[in-house]
């Protein structure tokens, strides 16, 4: 079961979730238990999010009570809002705009599989959401080169490239629309659904328009011999994976996803000795 130690014992993860999750909560839960501390979750209506208190009230309070808050929402203005009021650290567990604790685990996957990061490539085939804008993110800091493959107006916004540039300088990033040559020198073949929660409307249309994007056994083919697949999960099989990847031996999505609770422990040991109110109170 990994690296356990009752480091923060009678500490308290407090999880606020707009969206269903498996392995976010239950990583972040599990990872604190292990720890020594306990969880609670809660939705946003628990939480009183959309009219029943301001945000700031519920940051104030709900932060006194606990020691670190994670937050799964849509809006990413949400959580810094959230976070600018609260009296704990604030995790963002995933939102629209970004999906940073998958980037860092994908990393770290990626670094226990092949050893050495320098020189890896990471291609990216799909759309140009949260976890692809995390994953460039990521590789930027890392020294690993981000190559992006996606259909016409559905790539990574030129906004966010510019500021990625200006934020990394010596980042290697490409977007390569063919996902044929994408994959040509990729250590990792990365992709993630065609339409996240909250763009079921747009599932037809997507499924038709990413039909050429899809990573099965022909494509994975065209990637070197020792490349190996990844995906956040969940997996639509047959829609942007097929059954012969998520059940063939390149792949470790799996690992990827058991990793996100050892990431979990790391970011708390990371953050939570700067969380020392209730231990001081206690005495």
């Amino acid at each position: 079961a990994g690296y356990r130690e009752a480091r923060f014992p009678g500490y308290v993860v407090a999880q606020i979730f707009e969206k269903p999750s498996l392995r976010t909560r239950v990583s972040f839960e599990t990872a604190m238990v292990h720890l020594g501390g306990s969880g609670i979750f809660m939705t946003e209506k628990d939480a009183g999010f959309h009219g029943r208190e301001s945000i700031a009230d519920i940051a104030k309070v709900l932060s006194s009570f606990v020691d670190v808050i994670t937050m799964r929402t849509f809006s990413h203005q949400l959580i810094e809002e959230f976070a600018h009021e609260s009296l704990c650290p604030v995790i963002n567990a995933l939102s629209d705009h970004s999906h940073p604790c998958q980037a860092f685990t994908d990393i770290f996957t990626m670094q226990e599989v092949f050893g050495e990061l320098e020189g890896k490539q990471l291609t990216y085939v799909g759309d140009g959401n949260n976890v692809a804008v995390s994953l460039a993110e990521v590789c930027a800091l890392t020294g690993v080169k981000f190559v992006s493959s996606s259909p016409a107006n559905y790539e990574l916004s030129q906004s966010f490239l510019d500021q990625l540039q200006e934020h990394c300088p010596d980042a290697t990033l490409e977007l390569i629309q063919d996902p044929i040559k994408a994959v040509e020198n990729a250590d990792i073949v990365y992709t993630d659904v065609w339409a996240s929660m909250g763009q079921e409307a747009e599932f037809e249309d997507r499924k038709r328009i990413f039909a050429a994007y899809q990573v099965n056994a022909k494509l994975l083919n065209k990637a070197p011999r020792h490349a190996k697949f990844m995906h956040c999960l969940p997996a639509k099989r047959g829609l942007e994976v097929s059954d012969e990847v998520m059940d063939g031996d390149q792949n470790i999505s799996f690992l990827q996803a058991e990793n996100r609770m050892h990431l979990a422990k790391g970011l708390y040991a990371w953050l939570l000795p700067q969380s020392t109110k209730h231990r001081l109170s206690d005495h």
